[in-house]
C-alpha cells in the first residue's frame, strides 16, 4: 500500500502545470540560466554514472567468496590517487567557467536605450514606476517583448525577492540600497512570480504577474496609463462611488489622478485599478465579488494587511466597487 501511495504522489507532482518553473525560460536571462544548469545537470549525470559503475563493479568483482582466502592487503596506488585528484579538480573547472561567465552575463545592466522600470517592495505588494513614461502602477508589469528592460528594485519596508522564473532570477530588495536585473524577452505572455524572501505574515501572499506584450500592445498600455479615467456617467452608482471614496477614509492611502483629494502614497495607485486583472498583491481575481470582501474586511483575506476593515452599508459599498471597476 505504502509503495502504490508512493508512486502515485510521485506520479502526481510530475503532473504539471508549472507556471512557475524555471526549465521553461522565456528571456535571455532566464535561458543563459537554464543553459548553466543543464551544463551542471550533465556533468553530474556523467559522475553519477562513473562513481556508481565503479562502486557496482568492486561489490560484483570482489565480493566475498565460500572457499576463498583473506584478500591481499594493499597500500597506496600512485596513479589511482592522482586520477581521483585530478578528475573532480577539473570537473570543477569545467563548471567554475561557465558559471561565472553567466554570473557576468546576468549582473544586471542593460543596454543604453533599455526600458526602465523602478520596482518597490511593499508588505505585500509590488509598487511599479515608469520614471520614463510617467507611469506608476502596481502588482501588475507590463513589458514589450522583445526590448531590453532594466528592473530598478528597491523596498519600502523590509528586505523581499523578486522573482519570476521564466523571466529572471531572483534579486533581493534591501533597503537603502537599489539592485538591478536586466533581461529582454522573447515570448509574450502571462508569467507569474512572487516574493521569494520571507517578509511577514503575508509573505506567500506577495504575488505579481507580469504581462509582456507586443510593442503595439504595450504602446496602447502606456497610452491607457498615462490617460486619466474618465468621469463617471452623472447620477451613475459609480459617480456616487466617486464623492464616498472623496469624503472617505481610502484618500489617506491611495492616489487617484483626476481625483484631488486622493494622494495617499501608502497603499497601491489605484488610477487605473479597474484594468487589472487582480488585487491585493495578485492575490485574487479583479472580480466583484472579491473587490467587496476585500473592502469589506482585507485583514480577513490577508493576514497582516495594513488595509483595515471597512465597515459600509451595503448600498455605499456597492456604489465605491462600481467607482474603483470604472477606473480603466
Amino acid at each position: 500500500m505504502v509503495p502504490l501511495f508512493t508512486a502515485a504522489a510521485v506520479v502526481t507532482g510530475c503532473g504539471g502545470p508549472f507556471p512557475q518553473s524555471t526549465l521553461a525560460p522565456r528571456s535571455d536571462f532566464s535561458a543563459a540560466v537554464n543553459t548553466l544548469f543543464t551544463g551542471i545537470f550533465w556533468w553530474a549525470v556523467v559522475v553519477f554514472v562513473i562513481v556508481e559503475g565503479l562502486l557496482l563493479f568492486v561489490i560484483i568483482r570482489y565480493r566475498r567468496r565460500e572457499g576463498a582466502g583473506e584478500p591481499r592487503p594493499l597500500h597506496g596506488h600512485t596513479a589511482l590517487e592522482i586520477g581521483w585528484t585530478l578528475a573532480p579538480a577539473l570537473i570543477l573547472v569545467f563548471i567554475a567557467v561557465p558559471t561565472m561567465r553567466t554570473i557576468f552575463a546576468t549582473a544586471g545592466h542593460a543596454p543604453a536605450g533599455a526600458l526602465r522600470v523602478e520596482v518597490v517592495g511593499h508588505q505585500w505588494w509590488w509598487e511599479y514606476r515608469y520614471p520614463d513614461l510617467g507611469i506608476v502602477t502596481a502588482n501588475e508589469l507590463h513589458l514589450p517583448v522583445g526590448t531590453p528592460v532594466q528592473l530598478e528594485l528597491t523596498t519600502a519596508d523590509v528586505i523581499h525577492s523578486f522573482w519570476v522564473p521564466r523571466l529572471g532570477g531572483k534579486r533581493d530588495l534591501t533597503p537603502g540600497r537599489v539592485t538591478r536585473i536586466a533581461f529582454t524577452a522573447d515570448s509574450a505572455g502571462e508569467f507569474s512570480g512572487q516574493c521569494a524572501e520571507f517578509c511577514g505574515a503575508s509573505h506567500a501572499n506577495m504575488r505579481l504577474r507580469v504581462f509582456v506584450q507586443p510593442d503595439s500592445a504595450f504602446r496602447a498600455w502606456v497610452a491607457g496609463q498615462r490617460a486619466q479615467p474618465a468621469a463617471p456617467a452623472p447620477g451613475s452608482l459609480a459617480e456616487r462611488g466617486r464623492e464616498d471614496f472623496a469624503r472617505g477614509a481610502c484618500i489617506a492611502c491611495h492616489t487617484i489622478a483626476g481625483l484631488p483629494q486622493a494622494r495617499g502614497i501608502v497603499g497601491p495607485n489605484l488610477t487605473h485599478v479597474g484594468s487589472r486583472t487582480t488585487i491585493a498583491g495578485a492575490l485574487f481575481p479583479n472580480t466583484t465579488e472579491y473587490l467587496r470582501r476585500w473592502i469589506d474586511d482585507a485583514p480577513s483575506l490577508k493576514p497582516g494587511a495594513l488595509m483595515p476593515a471597512i465597515v459600509l452599508p451595503d448600498d455605499e459599498l456597492s456604489a465605491l466597487v462600481a467607482y474603483l471597476q470604472s477606473l480603466r
